[in-house]
């Protein structure tokens, strides 16, 4: 007869199947969904925690009319199983695959783009109050994570939705983890109300009575009123999601399915903003998962008897980045280190051990976390603040306005900078050249290697004063490129002297820069060959020298070609008066899908024979 899994290709194939089915489905799904991640990479420990959740909400509602957004993104595994797409599955986040986030574009069952989190209750605000402007009928559920809730944004939300009559249903799945152990106020908040449900059932207890209560008048029924009220802050004090409007319920076990599908069913019909707090277990079901969920939030291809990794390619450059803060910050106890809820991810799991009183994880806070940082900075702490690049976009207006404006010295430590890959779209970090470049005050770096990034460090913490920014790739790079050289403010390296054309390299493109000289050397072009280093101030001398002498300049970088390195040198140049043949190697101004890094410098011509072939071209065509 074959697995029900097999039978199941629609959310309406759920609504066939009896309880004792959807028990076995969802060990199923899991096994299904540790044999495939095993393959393609991904987020593979979120997913197996809203195995039961998922089923419920497809149970109940009935998408694509009834709406259902997942924060962040990367839990929605199971909706595209449950969706149509359950035999792609194998291509998840592969180039020409699907995404591993939701995508409009990819399903009618996805109402909404998500890779950064804390947005889903704002997105779903907006579409239960566009619903009943146009006198529509359908559910809104948001879904978000008990680490997403830390994010500003949320609770923006939160107390928009909770003064608004619309109906609409927050679920928050609480798994007391973003990709770290979730920290602050708010991750101990939830651990009390996971702890001491027993409020939830009284609350419901005082209800009744008061309801069979006969009328005995208004002064009566406020008086009894103010007393329900205290009674509840007698058992449970800040009951905040009430006090924002919400009706709450929960909480409520995430891994029982029957009680999932009643509690469900029951908020449909509630009027007004209803919150359900759900807890699970990330990773469930996958023994090293459960045990380490972190390393699995977001995993590369693996061993599913072991959980190893498939491939490992050492420490990479996040590795490197921890490791030399550790040894500068051993002979500096003004340095300080920061992150947004990404302790292992950008390397700092070691500080965080070595100095827990000079390491503060904010949680997802970009902005706070920035701001936070220029606090430090003003009292003279010297604060590294490492984040992802392309969850710095959060916090651009900190940036500039407290930390730049005021010329402190922070040190940004831009991690996953350039196409990130297989995360696609929402995170590749394309464009912090370019949001950085015009930003006052600000020096920005960026290292060929390993080697490169430790002597970066050293200068920006060491010899460097105001804000500085270090941006590097995601994953391994080479030891050492380039012969080691000091870095000095604003200066350049020619690694290779020649008089026939000219390749400027920014960062991590250096690899490519002398491979694209070695096959041109091949043809009779000799390549003058600079490692840029800075962005910003640029090497005006070496750079603008470099060009006049061989009149064919060409640029590449891994960033958006619109405001960054490449258009930088062109303004450059066109103030300095010297117009000559330039081309851009960099990204387009169109969103950058997922695949393999290599794939997508293929794809976007950022690889060696295309650049060989136009620089060809500007060759033949010369003046």
């Amino acid at each position: 007869m074959g697995s029900i899994l097999e039978r199941v290709n629609t959310p309406d194939d759920l609504k066939q199947l009896d309880e004792s089915q959807i028990e076995v489905l969802a060990d199923e799904i899991r096994e299904f969904l540790v044999e495939k991640v095993s393959e393609t990479g991904g987020h593979i420990a979120s997913n197996l925690g809203v195995v039961e959740l998922t089923l419920a909400l497809h149970r109940v509602f009935s998408t694509p009319v009834d709406k259902i957004i997942w924060d962040v993104g990367h839990q929605s595994y199971v909706h595209k199983i449950l969706t149509g797409r359950k035999s792609l599955i194998g291509t998840l986040r592969q180039l020409d695959g699907i995404s591993g986030f939701p995508k409009v574009n990819e399903s009618i069952h996805d109402c909404f783009n998500t890779g950064h989190s804390s947005t889903s209750i704002s997105a779903a605000l907006g579409m239960a109050k566009a619903r009943d402007i146009k006198k529509e009928n359908y559910s809104v559920v948001a879904v978000i994570g008990d680490g997403a809730l830390t994010g500003g944004m949320a609770f923006e939300a939160l107390n928009d939705a909770g003064r608004s009559p619309n109906n609409l249903i927050v679920i928050l799945n609480d798994n007391e983890m973003s990709i770290a152990k979730n920290v602050g106020g708010l991750s101990k908040y939830l651990n009390k109300l996971r702890t001491q449900p027993i409020y939830f059932k009284a609350k419901e207890d005082i209800d009744i009575i008061l309801n069979k209560i006969p009328a005995i008048g208004k002064s009566a029924v406020k008086m009894l009123s103010r007393v329900k009220g205290s009674i509840k802050y007698m058992i449970m004090p800040g009951v905040l999601f009430e006090e924002l409007g919400f009706k709450y319920i929960g909480p409520i076990n995430g891994h029982d399915n029957q009680e999932l599908y009643n509690v469900l069913t029951r908020a449909k019909l509630l009027k007004g903003p209803v919150l359900i707090h759900v807890c699970t277990q990330k990773g469930k079901g996958y023994t090293h998962a459960e045990e380490k969920p972190h390393l699995f939030h977001g995993i590369a291809p693996f061993e599913v008897g072991t959980g190893e990794l498939k491939v490992n390619n050492g420490p990479g450059y996040s590795g490197i980045f921890g490791g030399e803060l550790v040894r500068i910050a051993e002979k500096d106890d003004n340095i300080v280190a920061i992150t947004a809820a990404m302790t292992q991810g950008t390397g700092l799991e070691e500080f965080s051990r070595r100095f827990p009183n000079r390491f503060f994880d904010v949680g997802i806070a970009e902005q706070h976390a920035v701001t936070f940082a220029a606090g430090l900075a003003q009292s003279g702490l010297k604060p590294v603040v490492a984040i992802y690049s392309t969850f710095l976009q959060r916090a651009y207006d900190q940036i500039l306005h407290d930390v730049a404006l005021q010329n402190l010295h922070v040190v940004f430590a831009i991690d996953r900078a350039g196409v990130v890959g297989e995360d696609g779209e929402t995170h590749q970090g394309l464009y912090d050249l370019s949001f950085l470049g015009h930003i006052p005050n600000m020096t920005i770096m960026a290292p060929s290697d390993y080697n490169e990034l430790s002597q970066m460090l050293k200068y920006a913490l060491a010899e460097h004063c105001g804000p500085v920014a270090i941006r590097y790739p995601r994953g391994a790079g080479k030891d050492s490129i380039m012969e080691s050289q000091p870095v000095r403010y604003g200066r350049a390296v020619r690694i290779r002297e020649g008089n026939d054309i000219t390749i400027l390299s920014m960062g991590n493109m250096l690899e490519t820069a002398l491979k694209t000289a070695f096959e041109l050397q091949k043809l009779g072009i000799s390549s003058d060959v600079i490692n840029a280093r800075f962005l910003k101030p640029i090497d005006e001398k070496l750079i603008l020298g470099s060009a006049v002498k061989t009149k064919k300049v060409i640029t590449i970088e891994d960033n958006t070609i619109v405001g960054g390195f490449g258009a930088y040198v062109l303004e450059v140049m066109n103030q300095k008066g010297i117009n000559v043949k330039t081309k851009i190697f960099g990204f387009p101004d169109i969103p950058v899908i997922h695949g393999s890094k290599n794939q997508l410098y293929a794809k976007y011509g950022l690889d060696v024979g295309t650049i060989v072939s136009e620089a060809m071209k500007m060759w033949k065509n010369r003046i």
